[in-house]
Parts: C-alpha cells; structure tokens; sequence
C-alpha cells in the first residue's frame, strides 16, 4: 500500500488573498513505513516574504528568487504522488494551497476524499492532548531535535514516523530482509527423545465377601434379573 506523507510552507495564511506555496516535501511509505523515496522543492512564488512568515520557516525572498516558479514542477509533482492517498498534518491548509496553485495553471485540484488528516487521527487517540507535530513527536520518543524552523520535507519525514505509531507502531519481531525468518523451507525440527519407563502390573480389585453377599441380596429382590438367567 503506497501513501505519501506531504508537508509545504508558505507565505501566509491565506490562499486567495495571494499567499502562495513556497516548499513542498513529500515522503513515500510503503505499508505505513518511510521508503528513501522522496520528493523536495523550494518554488519561487514571484512576490515577498512577510516577516511572519519567514519567521517560521526562515525561506527569504532572495532564497527563493532562484528557485522555479510552481508551474515549472507542477508535472512533477504530480507524478510523484499519483493517485496514492496523501497524508498530511492539517489537510485542510495545505490542501487549500495547492489547490490554489493548481487552479491557477488550469488543472484539476486534488480531491479531499483522497487525504489522511493526522490531526483528527491524534485527537481521537489522545482525546483533550496537544496534537501539534512536536507534541505528538515528543509522546511517541521521535527526535525533531532538528526542526529549529518548519521545514516541508523535514516535517514530511517526522509527520511519516508519527503516522506509523498513529498506526500501532512497527511490529516487534517483523522479518525484513535476508534473514532467517524469511525461509521458504522448512528445516529438521530437533528430535524429541522420550525415555523408557517401566510399566507398572495392573492393580485387581476384587469384590470384598460382604459385598458378594449384598449383590446376592440385591440380585433376589428383583423379578427375574437377566444375570440369573
């Protein structure tokens, strides 16, 4: 099962008054677990960097100057996520921006149906905790001792690790790779030994003469018992 974890920064907070997409992170998993598949860009969105912002994520005006504007990886973009479903910490933002942006070049706009939204997942899990990406890194032991500044490809990656433990977490003992649970054969179980014991004589338990007396009583009042026949 192939998913993508996807993360952007921006400029603002608000897509139709002319704030645009600046970075865009993606992550493949494959199963719910991060593959070395990514795809990272920083767009040139042709207007400034308000302080706000920048303060975020520490992406100037200058920094971006040099980068492609978003109609030139748009197409690669595209292809990279496919159809695969998108999952996304707040899909409603990023989402509304790519869209934007997307609209904006006269291409379809991707489909909410087809996100994970990680907030609502946290939030059922952790009724009434924090649910913020550092929050839920810190609660599941992920290191984001580098997210000094929002970075999309870097929460992209951390937003992967959370959703795996959102998930239940990998399996403990799960076979990966060559080794030597992944067999196809089956080998020689251990031989069992079992060891010889002596067999005891069978025990008789004959009837004492006051019970043979008894029966012969019981047997007489009965009105033509077989065992007398």
């Amino acid at each position: 099962m192939r998913e993508i974890s996807l993360d952007t920064e921006t400029t603002g907070l608000n897509p139709k008054g002319g704030d645009r997409v600046v970075e865009i992170g993606c992550v493949e998993m494959i199963n719910h677990i991060a593959t070395d598949n990514v795809f990272h860009v920083y767009i040139n969105p042709q207007r400034d960097m308000p302080d706000g912002a920048f303060k975020v994520h520490g992406l100037s005006e200058e920094f971006l100057r040099k980068h492609d504007v978003f109609s030139a990886i748009a197409d690669d973009f595209l292809d990279f996520i496919g159809d695969s479903p998108l999952v996304i910490h707040n899909a409603q933002f990023d989402i509304g921006f790519l869209n934007a942006e997307l609209t904006r070049l006269g291409k379809d706009p991707l489909d909410m149906a087809r996100t994970i939204d990680t907030v609502p997942m946290a939030r059922k899990k952790f009724p009434g905790a924090q649910a913020n990406l550092d929050a839920l890194c810190r609660r599941f032991g992920i290191d984001n001792s580098n997210r000094q500044l929002h970075g999309a490809l870097l929460d992209a990656e951390l937003l992967a690790e959370v959703y795996l433990e959102l998930n239940g977490g990998r399996q403990t003992g799960l076979g990966l790779g060559d080794e030597e649970s992944d067999r196809t054969e089956l080998e020689p179980q251990d031989t069992v030994v079992l060891k010889s014991q002596s067999k005891r004589e069978a025990r008789v338990f004959l009837p004492s003469a006051e019970e043979l007396e008894r029966h012969e009583a019981f047997i007489g009042e009965l009105n033509e018992p077989i065992w007398k026949a």
